[in-house]
């Protein structure tokens, strides 16, 4: 599927929570997004954040990744099949790596926030 054939509404990203405590593990959907391409980068740095909010100075990284599938959320793209974003390809790189804020600033992709933005003009 390309960012061509966008399903109606725009890509929409599922925030799951790890922890168990939501019903089915989703917490929400995030939906909007114009491109595939904008759905995949919010997902990944959506999951970036939280590996880092699990993260606890001294930690190892085995012991980041235990906290983060412990307390932790993952997104997916919704119907994005293989061209969608997946946590596990990355999730190594991410216990190992901390990251800079930017590569956290999911916040700034949310279509949400966009909106927000327009209705304040």
């Amino acid at each position: 599927m390309s960012d061509l054939f966008a399903p109606d509404g725009g890509w929409r990203v599922r925030i799951l929570d790890l922890s168990g405590g939501a019903q089915d593990n989703i917490v929400e959907e995030v939906g909007g997004f114009e491109t595939l391409m904008q759905a995949n980068a919010f997902a990944r740095r959506y999951v970036r954040d939280s590996v880092e909010r699990c993260r606890v100075p001294g930690m190892t990284a085995k012991e980041v990744l235990e906290s983060w599938f412990a307390y932790g959320e993952d997104a997916e793209v919704i119907d994005a099949g293989d061209a969608g974003w997946r946590s596990a390809t990355e999730l190594g790189d991410f216990v190992d790596h901390p990251a800079a804020a930017e590569d956290r600033d999911w916040r700034m992709l949310d279509p949400r926030r966009i909106d927000d933005d327009d209705e304040d003009d």
